[in-house]
């Protein structure tokens, strides 16, 4: 059914949100603090009984030099740089395992598939740790340090997919001047992130992105992982001033207003985790060539199959 605005309303929302005065001094000290910091990106070839895709298993520094965790895939037996495609898991997941997740390879392309630091025991296996320890939080990652920008978790996971980017025009047989950044719900988030705040990035693909018009979302959804900052409000009664203040600094829409890349945005109009208003008010603030793809009576799974056959042509389109 449907949970939010009624159209046209819908089509006419823009976010409330107002952004930090420091909003681009603090991702730009946050990005230039971390890179330059951990170990080289290592590139390991991982043996499977599989024909068709070459994988590895890759690791690179994150934010402060954290090693996070990838799989590279390829498709077998191509010579020459192709373009590359970094992808972002949703919430609560990881990278899985390495034979898993075959499309973008299948389809010609290089891909990067970045864990997600601390998740991966939701629904997917994770191998990255979130290595910093941010005071009382609600289970979950969504308000780990959140009443700091500072320790706030995803700007940590923000970062990684930034960084990301960079690990991933660095590869072996990947054309550095085509990248596209791709992602669901929280992989949605990283994407739009990636591609206000990443150099070099020509594709945005976000499906039903996470972590837009924040404040609006908490208010009218009680799903996870939003419904996580009213249950840590409801404890912290004196903290929601800061806690919004933090949220700010990656909500998707401030994001969008700095994205300048041709973007393919979705949005579910019967989702009940990500309010379709919340992808509308998102879009609507994207700089750079847009569309917006609307699964009329689909939630939070939004196109499914058909989706991701989409994002396939709309990144080679677009790439070249």
């Amino acid at each position: 059914m449907y949970l939010d605005l009624a159209e046209p309303q819908l089509w006419e929302h823009v976010s409330a949100l107002v952004d930090p005065e420091d909003f681009d001094a603090f991702w730009a000290g946050t990005l230039t603090e971390s890179r330059g910091r951990g170990a080289a990106t290592t590139v390991e070839p991982v043996a499977t009984p599989l024909t068709t895709v070459e994988l590895h298993d890759v690791t690179f520094p994150g934010f402060a030099g954290d090693p996070v965790r990838a799989w590279y895939r390829r498709p077998a037996g191509v010579d020459g740089p192709l373009p590359v495609v970094v992808q972002y898991v949703g919430y609560g997941g990881g990278r899985g395992e390495v034979t898993e997740n075959l499309l973008w390879a299948s389809a010609g392309f290089a891909h990067l598939y970045v864990d997600s630091r601390g998740q991966g025991a939701g629904w997917s296996r994770g191998a990255t740790p979130d290595p910093w320890g941010t005071g009382p939080q609600v289970p979950g990652v969504m308000t780990r340090g959140i009443e700091d920008p500072a320790t706030y978790y995803y700007r940590r996971l923000l970062t990684d997919a930034v960084l990301a980017v960079d690990a991933a025009r660095a590869l072996p047989g990947v054309d550095p001047d085509r990248v596209a950044v791709v992602g669901g719900s929280q992989g949605g988030a990283m994407a739009l992130a990636a591609g206000a705040l990443a150099d070099g990035v020509g594709a945005v693909v976000a499906n039903v992105p996470f972590l837009c018009d924040i404040a609006r979302a908490i208010g009218i959804t009680d799903a996870k992982p939003f419904s996580e900052v009213v249950e840590y409000l409801a404890i912290h009664r004196d903290a929601a001033e800061q806690v919004l203040r933090t949220l700010s600094y990656v909500d998707g829409v401030a994001m969008a207003r700095r994205g300048t890349a041709p973007a393919r945005f979705s949005v579910g109009l019967m989702d009940p985790v990500v309010p379709p208003s919340t992808v509308v008010a998102a879009h609507r603030e994207w700089q750079g060539p847009k569309e917006l793809r609307v699964w009329r009576y689909n939630g939070h799974e939004s196109g499914g199959p058909q989706e991701d056959l989409e994002a396939v042509e709309f990144v080679r389109t677009t790439l070249g």
